[in-house]
């Protein structure tokens, strides 16, 4: 019954985010369990610390701790402070940023260390290209050299111009397609080119 009055609340804050900002929020209903076990499928315990951006009512979340990864391995981004404060509440050894995702470069998330992956639930296609850029560059400035970005889209393509790739030095690659998600999406992994740094600036 607990997790059913999870289940609803979660709903709820996640429909009222919608309504105040449906640009923000870019989606018609929450990530469901589908694309959840997609969007973490080549996340594993050794990828700790895993870095989650939107991390929103918690669904990919939930998925990396039951695929091992320690809570206390969570570092969680959210810019809804409704969401936010939710997070802290379901995982409470996880560390909480209430903040946007574009400010990455300038914090040291994990106090010197390294992410082997990071899970994004952003709605990266209604952003501008600019702030696309940034979120990528401190996302992998937190990420090991071998770590992965991995990103839903409900849309046909990489959400990530290919131009944007080029210019960070980053390629992508499709992990697969989520059918029964509402509406149905697939999921890429974006990496660092093996012979290319990220640019800088």
């Amino acid at each position: 019954m607990r997790s059913i009055a999870l289940s609803w609340t979660d709903n709820l804050a996640f429909l009222r985010d919608l309504i105040r900002d449906p640009r923000r929020v870019a989606a018609i209903a929450p990530s469901g369990k589908d694309l959840a076990q997609l969007i973490t499928s080549r996340v594993d315990p050794e990828s700790g610390p895993v870095i989650e951006l939107g991390a929103g009512t918690g669904v990919f979340t939930g998925e990396l701790v039951r695929r091992g990864v320690p809570e206390d391995q969570l570092v969680l981004i959210e810019f809804g402070s409704e969401f936010a404060s939710k997070l802290q509440w379901k995982f409470p050894s996880a560390r909480v940023f209430w903040m946007d995702a574009s400010t990455l470069p300038h914090l040291d998330l994990l106090q010197g260390r390294k992410a082997g992956a990071v899970v994004s639930g952003l709605p990266l296609l209604s952003m501008r290209p600019a702030k696309v850029v940034r979120i990528l560059r401190g996302a992998f400035q937190h990420l090991r050299e071998d770590g992965s970005f991995y990103q839903f889209t409900y849309g046909p393509r990489c959400p990530v111009h290919d131009v944007i790739l080029k210019r960070c030095g980053l390629k992508a690659e499709r992990v697969g397609r989520a059918l029964a998600n509402i509406p149905p999406a697939a999921v890429y992994r974006i990496s660092r080119r093996e012979s290319a740094a990220l640019a800088g600036g």
